[in-house]
């Protein structure tokens, strides 16, 4: 009981000093190195079982592979088939019964096989719970069908006939650098300003600044007159003269100056069409929803352990549990992790979700998606993963895919791998620390 205590003290103290850091740690990392502490304090290296150890030290480091795997391949497959196209609605409006209905499949299987024996769901047999989740998944398919698709398109549309009715309005000024300003075809920088009233134009500034503190604009070009060129340095040809009224100027103490390669690449993540996000959107929330409960599969099982040793050694004088966990524990971890993720989910949550790459709701229904079937598949197999490191694999694999190097934050990658690698000694120390307290104390 003691142990169980110290396991519990050493994994909660290293999880809430990670989480203050916004370092996403993982759970079962942490209450993993934690037995093993306690248990190399109280019966020594006898005490533990390193070839287990050794296989789930090396599920640590392989999860986030396979998971980063399985996403970045449903992320390749997503983007060849349906983001790259011209038209990408269509193609996604007919791959979302095949989306929703292989999602809940996989879902209802996870339940239903070898399920709780509270529900009886140990006696259907393994075919029985393939027959269940086919059936679930074709009728899940069917209803998208027939109800979720043609809201979705109409609801979509609406959406891209009121951003067209936007960009009527639309004027676009662009900013060179001074050394290119003149150049044909100069990279430019484009900043989009709505006006009521005024067709779509651009106009070019140049880095020189008057004497009065502003950049006049050199070019002018309307998007909607036939045959112009947009970088053309001819101003007098579209009536924009250093004296003219409608010049417009930009003070210096506004521009800020940013790489073009910078911008290029922020561009190149960032950007993502109306429809595509429309389509994905409530696509990530459901995958969200299947990610929390594989989270809640894993996590909070293994982070309980200790605690349901403490009720089998109270009830039953061994912590050899004979009988099914009461529900109120079950229920006891499920608040608790709902309670956590209210107080301080959101420090993990920027971590993972906006500092480490730019995920865009395309990309977080792969991550999701992704890492929520390793973990469900490992959890079947009866390996301890980590949840995060599935979820960090994901991320990173994608955002790699999505935008090459750039488009990872790999500074901060390397900071989450240390804390990963440094978890198991941290908690294992505190919690051989807490055990002998507790047995001065106690024994």
């Amino acid at each position: 009981m003691l142990g169980s205590l110290a396991a519990l003290g050493g994994s909660a103290m290293w999880n809430l000093v990670a989480t203050f850091f916004k370092l996403p740690i993982s759970g079962t990392h942490t209450i993993v190195g934690a037995t093993v502490g306690f248990s190399l304090c109280a019966r020594g290296f006898h005490g533990v079982n390193w070839s287990t150890f050794g296989k789930i030290v090396a599920s640590w480091f392989v999860s986030p592979v396979l998971s980063g795997i399985m996403s970045g391949i449903i992320y390749l497959g997503l983007n060849h088939f349906i983001l790259k196209k011209e038209k990408p609605l269509e193609p996604g409006l007919r791959a979302l019964p095949f989306i929703y209905g292989f999602t809940l499949l996989v879902n209802v299987f996870s339940i239903v096989h070898d399920g709780p024996a509270m529900l009886k769901f140990d006696l259907i047999p393994w075919w029985g719970s393939i027959v269940v989740a086919v059936c679930v998944g074709f009728l899940t398919a069917v209803f998208v069908q027939l109800f979720i698709v043609p809201r979705q398109r109409k609801a979509i549309h609406a959406q891209l006939d009121n951003e067209a009715t936007k960009q009527e309005n639309e004027v676009k000024f662009t900013f060179d650098s001074a050394e290119n300003s003149r150049s044909p075809s100069p990279p430019s920088q484009e900043l989009s300003v709505i006006e009521k009233g005024i067709s779509p134009t651009t106009y070019t500034f140049s880095g020189t600044t008057e004497s009065n503190g502003y950049i006049p604009a050199e070019t002018k070009s309307s998007l909607l007159a036939s045959g112009l060129d947009a970088t053309s340095p001819s101003s007098n040809s579209l009536g924009v003269t250093h004296n003219s009224s409608q010049v417009p100027l930009v003070h210096t103490n506004q521009v800020k100056v940013i790489s073009m390669e910078e911008l290029s690449d922020k561009k190149d993540i960032d950007t993502e069409r109306p429809e595509v996000k429309g389509l994905f959107s409530f696509l990530q929330i459901l995958t969200a929803t299947f990610g929390s409960f594989a989270h809640g599969g894993n996590d909070v099982s293994n982070a309980i352990g200790p605690l349901i040793a403490l009720w089998a050694i109270y009830t039953e004088g061994s912590v050899a549990q004979r009988s099914p966990t009461p529900l109120y524990i079950l229920l006891y971890g499920g608040l608790g992790i709902s309670v956590g993720l209210w107080v301080w989910g959101r420090r993990v949550i920027q971590t993972i979700g906006e500092d480490l790459t730019k995920v865009t709701p395309s990309s977080g229904f792969t991550i999701e998606i992704g890492s929520a079937f390793t973990v469900l598949l490992a959890s079947k197999i009866g390996l301890p993963i980590s949840t995060t490191h599935c979820k960090v694999g994901s991320v990173v694999f994608v955002g790699w895919a999505k935008s090459s190097r750039q488009g990872v934050d790999w500074k901060l990658f390397r900071n989450i791998v240390i804390a990963w690698v440094v978890t198991v000694p941290l908690t294992a120390g505190i919690s051989a620390l807490l055990m002998l307290i507790f047995r001065i104390a106690f024994l």
